[in-house]
């Protein structure tokens, strides 16, 4: 058995992906060099490291039902760990001892209110245990005929967000683009879309920035979308894209997060700048 760094690394930067954790993964990958690894992320199934977590947790399980002699512990399987429970160091003896107390306490009961007693006293500790096992979603299999891949970005995507109004998505992507794409013009696969290119003031003219757009975001009407970027700045802009209403560039270092609030005449943002 190997395991790397990287591979810890990558489970991991899925894992906040897939549970909405945008913007951490984001700084993880950058600050662990996710893209420099050589793991083709295509083959990786989703909820992966909750997979590998879960067989391990069942491992564990197993040491503590299981005698050393292959036969049930006492007879019959100890109920399940949590997942705290599983990394406490000698998980297995204290499990098995806390069992031999509760069939001992279960054993001295003399009447149905002893046994009840009994139960309460003997099961303490284990029923501190029980908590709620996570729920992982199986896999579902989408058809090919019900997805649409969305292709002009040169680079990864880091972020999308629906226009609340319109048939929209805007994305953000390290290509220093951000996109709006029409879904409802060409419902047979193909889509229109709209390059928001990020550029900055050099020499008297307008060049690309090269920096990441790492996030966006609608207003509540669906008439402008605010992208902020690794360049320090956030830029507003009109749904049809083809007007820069506005640059704001007080931060310092990049940005990470913004928000519109619901009146869509304020904007919070939020950088590494202090």
């Amino acid at each position: 058995m190997s395991i790397s760094s990287d591979e810890v690394n990558f489970l991991v930067y899925r894992y906040l992906q897939e549970s909405g954790f945008s913007h951490s993964a984001f700084t993880f990958g950058i600050e662990s060099h996710i893209s420099q690894s050589n793991i083709n992320g295509a083959l990786v199934p989703p909820a992966a490291l909750i997979s590998i977590i879960q067989k391990g947790l069942q491992y564990v399980e197993a040491e503590v039902s299981i005698n050393e002699d292959g036969t049930l512990f006492d007879g019959r399987p100890i109920e399940s760990l949590s997942l705290i429970d599983a990394v406490m160091p000698d998980v297995v003896q204290t499990r098995q001892q806390a069992y031999r107390d509760k069939l001992a306490a279960q054993g001295s009961a003399k009447n149905g209110e002893g046994a009840a007693n009994g139960e309460e006293n003997g099961s303490h500790a284990l029923a501190n245990h029980h908590s709620d096992m996570m729920e992982v979603d199986r896999d579902v299999e989408i058809p090919q005929s019900k997805a649409m891949v969305l292709r002009g970005h040169e680079s990864e995507v880091f972020i999308c967000a629906w226009n609340p109004v319109n048939d929209l998505l805007a994305s953000g992507s390290g290509d220093s683009t951000a996109r709006i794409w029409n879904l409802s013009e060409n419902s047979t696969g193909g889509s229109t879309q709209l390059v928001l290119r990020h550029c900055i003031r050099e020499g008297g003219q307008d060049v690309p920035s090269n920096k990441d757009v790492t996030s966006l975001d609608w207003n509540s009407e669906g008439t402008l979308l605010a992208t902020g970027s690794y360049d320090g700045f956030a830029r507003i802009w009109t749904k049809d894209g083809r007007n820069l209403a506005s640059t704001l560039g007080q931060h310092k270092g990049p940005i990470f997060a913004l928000k519109w609030n619901k009146k869509g005449n304020f904007i919070l943002s939020a950088g590494v700048d202090k």
